[in-house]
């Protein structure tokens, strides 16, 4: 009588290795099924280029239309969808305005209810977008940003060093609202 090493699988045996690698390969593939890369308007990546004119900044808060500026440019390059354009040959010209700031408080010390501990700081932009070519206007609409801050000993610094965080949120809003254009 053969020993127990030596006899071919079973049949059973077979079906149920078969049936665990389909289930495993279904799995892995529904799973990639929806996932897409590169922009999801159906642009090709770096088809376009855009360009980032300075933003101007109508509220009292200094600083806020350079931190968006330099942000936007950031968050254009990460992306991936444009081209970031500096010599004024974008294909999409983006300008805007920074038109409101607010800091709200979100929670006070535990032993004063009159001391703010955190804010959330937001800010709105009016961004508008332009092909250079035709000047058809792709994108005009208010868009905001925000940021929860933690405030120690001294506001202004603990607002300094929020303001990449607000400016970068904003930012990727308005990159967004680029790359899913339906332009």
């Amino acid at each position: 009588m053969p020993s127990n090493s030596a006899c071919p699988p079973r049949r059973n045996d077979m079906r149920w290795g078969a049936y665990i690698v389909g289930i495993a390969l279904a799995t892995v593939l529904s799973g990639c099924a929806g996932y897409r890369v590169g922009p999801t308007s159906g642009q090709i990546a770096g088809e376009r280029s855009v360009q980032i004119v300075p933003f101007s900044n109508r509220t009292l808060e200094p600083r806020l239309g350079d931190a968006l500026t330099s942000a936007l440019r950031k968050e254009i390059q990460r992306d991936g969808t444009f081209e970031l354009a500096t010599q004024n040959d974008g294909s999409l010209v983006v300008t805007g305005e920074i038109i409101a700031f607010q800091r709200g408080e979100v929670s006070f010390l535990p032993a004063d209810v009159v001391t703010a501990q955190d804010f959330k700081l937001e800010f709105t932009a009016h961004v508008i977008a332009r092909e250079r070519l035709t000047g058809k206007v792709v994108l005009d609409r208010n868009l905001n940003g925000s940021t929860l801050m933690r405030v120690g000993n001294d506001l202004p610094s603990a607002e300094r060093q929020a303001l990449p965080l607000l400016a970068a949120d904003l930012a990727r809003q308005i990159t967004a609202a680029l790359a899913d254009g339906t332009w």
